[in-house]
This record gives structure tokens, sequence and C-alpha cells, in this order.
């Protein structure tokens, strides 16, 4: 019969789990000094920039600024414009009232250049922009009502930091005596105003955009490590957050209170306070923090595989090979192909163009689908007039041929349905203009095309104009959940059902607040006192 062994021979308990938990506390302790401060930092700008975004140039506040284009100042014709800028294409040229309010062809030169401007009445390519044109431009953005005031070029600043200007780089700032004490930025390259701010916009933005997103990190010494020390920064933070989470549980009594009565053993009212908060918010804010950190598509885990859109065939018509359709009649959708214009098919004057439309328009621009040239006419914000390049009569694209031409964007890949989309949904909705996608026009009706290639790549077209109004991926669309979802909470429900939206997130960021800050003050109290000792 063996012995039954006595306590003092049992085997200690391994020592593991308590130093565990000592190093668990010891990071969260000295880790969370300085990343609580970056927290209340986050919560708060978070809250500025649900009102005020990061100033950017609208398409409708460029249009509502834009004047309506002239006919008798516009006689160079768009194939002059091509063979002054040494280019053939008509496909993305424009005319508008944009270079000190006379009008000029935009003539595209490729990703990441800048066009090259034409005088749309002589004809002749134009230099770039210096101060006078820049000011001219500046005072015609409100028809002269106001003076401009020249205030010198500037390579990129708080305001600037949009690699979308890099192109028209050195900017032109110039500050205007209206109301809202709006600064413009030039195009050096174009003279067209290429940003605005008020004063509003500006002042707001020190406590928004531009610290939430560390900007302070950008356009000096740090500029070339500014991606990296966001995201290691976020993967700090996230693990700050879950390390205190365990604390926090680990510390309160499920079972029966401390002595004093409270489930949770801090006596002191700061202390107390943040193991409650963080209690109660630490869900939303590992997630907010997580979803930042994916805002940066670290190490590129958003990127798509996927090859690019073969745009020029959808643009310039039918090939000889048939596209691939799924489902689809072929003889009957490529019956209802308009035949390619040729090359050097006559071009309706603006003059044509200008009095084919009831309201003279603001901007025309030139563009291609499945071999037509046809003029998108805005008058303002809003949907564009259609009409054809060539004889400026109104235009209404074929369904049938727009589906035949939309195959041809993804070789080697079959387009298995065109979903109508008569309102927004959970990957395709608009955001308020001050919003960091806000800019971006999302026109309804709107086409998605679904296509069978192994990124389960989705296109977006306007029917309307036939224009490429976005692509979205298998990866994309994980962004869409893991950033935009979880950050923004840009749910279309929600969104529609303001100010609902409003006080949800409000409520959230000020608990996530009260969690930062009592973790600030207790931080900087331990530190006071290891100081001291």
């Amino acid at each position: 019969m063996s012995a039954i062994p006595s306590s003092r021979s049992r085997p200690a308990p391994p020592a593991w789990p308590a130093r565990a938990k000592r190093w668990l506390y010891l990071i969260h302790r000295w880790a969370g000094i300085v990343l609580c401060l970056f927290f209340a930092m986050w919560f708060i700008s978070g809250v500025v920039m649900m009102y005020v975004g990061y100033p950017k140039l609208t398409p409708q506040e460029r249009m509502t600024h834009l004047a309506p284009l002239d006919p008798a100042r516009v006689t160079a014709t768009p194939a002059q414009a091509l063979a002054a800028a040494g280019a053939s294409d008509l496909a993305g040229l424009s005319l508008a009232a944009v270079r000190g309010g006379a009008p000029v062809y935009l003539v595209p030169m490729g990703r990441g250049q800048a066009p090259k401007v034409v005088d749309g009445a002589s004809g002749a390519l134009l230099p770039p922009a210096d101060a006078a044109v820049a000011t001219a431009s500046a005072a015609a953005w409100f028809g002269g009502d106001y003076a401009a005031r020249y205030q010198g070029e500037v390579q990129e600043d708080v305001y600037t930091h949009s690699g979308a200007l890099d192109p028209h780089r050195p900017l032109h700032r110039i500050d205007l005596d209206d109301p809202a004490h709006t600064r413009l930025y030039v195009s050096s390259a174009t003279g067209e105003v290429v940003l605005d701010a008020t004063r509003s916009e500006r002042l707001w933005n020190y406590a928004g955009a531009w610290i939430h997103w560390l900007y302070p990190f950008r356009g000096n010494l740090f500029d070339p490590w500014w991606h990296d020390i966001v995201v290691w920064l976020s993967v700090i933070g996230v693990a700050v957050a879950l390390t205190g989470t365990v604390v926090g549980i680990l510390r309160w009594r499920f079972s029966r209170p401390y002595a004093s009565g409270s489930r949770s053993p801090y006596r002191d009212n700061m202390m107390r306070w943040h193991h409650l908060s963080g209690l109660l918010f630490a869900v939303i804010t590992i997630t907010w923090i997580f979803s930042g950190l994916m805002s940066m598509n670290p190490w590129k885990v958003f990127t798509s595989s996927a090859a690019p859109l073969a745009v020029n065939a959808y643009a310039n018509g039918p090939q000889a090979a048939t596209p691939p359709i799924a489902s689809a009649n072929r003889a009957s959708l490529s019956a209802a192909v308009p035949l390619a214009a040729p090359a050097n098919a006559p071009q309706a004057s603006p003059a044509a163009l200008i009095g084919a439309l009831a309201a003279a328009p603001r901007e025309l621009r030139w563009s291609r689908v499945d071999g037509q040239d046809l003029v998108l006419a805005r008058s303002g914000p809003g949907a564009p007039r259609v009409l054809s390049a060539t004889d400026a009569r109104p235009v209404t694209l074929d369904p049938a041929a727009l589906r035949v031409a939309a195959a041809r964007l993804l070789p080697g890949a079959t387009l298995t349905g065109v979903q109508v989309l008569d309102r927004y949904d959970f990957y395709y909705y608009g955001r308020d203009a001050h919003a960091m996608l806000g800019h971006i026009e999302k026109p309804l009706p709107a086409w998605r095309l679904v296509f069978d290639n192994r990124q389960a790549t989705w296109v977006y077209l306007d029917p309307h104009t036939g224009q490429i109004l976005g692509r979205q991926d298998r990866s994309n669309r994980a962004s869409r959940w893991l950033f935009a979802f979880l950050h923004s909470w840009d749910w279309t429900g929600l969104l529609a059902s303001r100010p609902l939206w409003d006080i949800l997130l409000v409520f959230l960021s000020l608990g996530g607040i009260a969690m930062s800050l009592t973790g600030v003050v207790i931080g900087w109290r331990r530190l006071g006192r290891k100081l001291r000792g």
C-alpha cells in the first residue's frame, strides 16, 4: 500500500504563470503611459473628423465655381488642342474655364503627369502658370467678387500632403477675402485650382485629420518613415489594449466582491474609473485601433494580384475575337454594337456642342465607349448630358451593346452577371463630401459587373455615360470589412438613420476618451513617483 504524500512533498506549482502575469501587467503599465496619449488623441480627433474632413476639392465644389463656357471664346478645335500638345487620343480631353477664368483644353499626358494646357481661343500650348496666372484663377473662383492675395509657392504644407497633388507641385497659395477666408491652392503646371480650404476647415484640421493621421511626421525628416510609424504604433496599440483587457478581466471579481464591496480592487477613483471604462470600452478600442491599422494596407495585405482592366479594349470597340459572354445571345448582342469611329472622323466644334444644350455647360469632357466618341457636358453638379462628339446629338447608350463591351474589360475571364444598382448597398455607397472618400462620385443607377476570375473581380459602370466607376476584388472587399466598416461604421442602414450614427459613435468615443485619459493620469503619476524615487 503506497503512502499518501504529504503536502510538503507535493511539487510546487510552476512559477511561469506568475511571471507571465507580472510581465502582462508591466507591459500594459509602461507601454500604456505613451500609448494612452495616442489613444486619447485618436478618439478626440476622430470625433472632429466626423464633421470636418481633410481639405480637398470635391467635384461638386469644382463644378459650382466654374464659369459657364462662352462659345465665342472657344475657337480652337479639339484636333488643334491635341496637335499642340503632341497627343492623338480624344479620350480624357476636357474644356473648361479653369485658368484665369479663360477656357482652356486640358490634354491628359498619362498617369502621374499633369495635363498639358492649350488655349481655347488660339489653340496655342500654354506655359506653366506663374503667380499672375494663379492669382487670376483664384480671383475667378468667386467670379471676381473678392480680392485675392498671393502668398507664394509651396511644395507641400499641412493641408497638401495628398499624393494626388504631386503632378501639380509646386503649388501657388492664395488667400481670398471672402467671408469664409478661403485659401486656394493653384497648380503651377496648369493654373487650375486644385484644393480649397476655408479658415474653419484649416483650424479644425489641427484637432482632426492632421493629428489623427499623424501628419506631424509628414513633410519633414520623418516623412520617409511615416507609413511605418503609423503601422507600428497601431500594432503596439492593439497589443496594449489587449493586455489591458486581460488585466482588467483578471482583476475583476465575478463570483464575489472584494472586502470593500466592489468587484474592482482599486480604491483610488482614477484607477477604478480606468478599470471600469477599460472593461466597458475595450472591444471598441481594439476594433478602432486594429481597423486604423488596416487603413494603411500593412504589408500590402489588401493589394490585389488581379490583372489591370483592358480599358482600351472596352473603349475602342469590338475586337476580332468574340468576347466571352455568359448566358447571352451573342448574335443579337453583337448586332447592337455600334461601329468604331475612324481615327480621323470629323469632330463637332465646341460651339456646336455648347449650342446643343439648353444651358451653357461649365465643362466638356471627351470620352470613348465601345468605339463611339462621346462628350460629357456638365452644367453643374449632377449627371452630365451625353452628346455625340461627331455631330453633337444627344446619345443614349444601348445596354446590350454596353454589356458586350464590358465583357472585354477582363481578358481571360467571363462576365457572369450584371447587377443593376438603383440604390446604395454595402459595397457601393456614397459618403458626405467631408468624409475621407466623399469626393468620389457614386452615381445611381450603376452596374456591378461580376467576373469569374480567381480574384472574383467586380467592376462598377455608369450605364448613362459608359464611364468605369471603379473595381473591387476579393482583397478590396476584405478591406471594406476590416477598415471602412469597423473604423467608420459606414454601414448604409446606420448612415441612413442619422443622428443615430452620430449618437452611437460619439458615445463610444467618449468612453474611449475616458479610458485613455484616466490611463494617462495613472501612468504619469506612477512615472513621477519613479523619477522622484
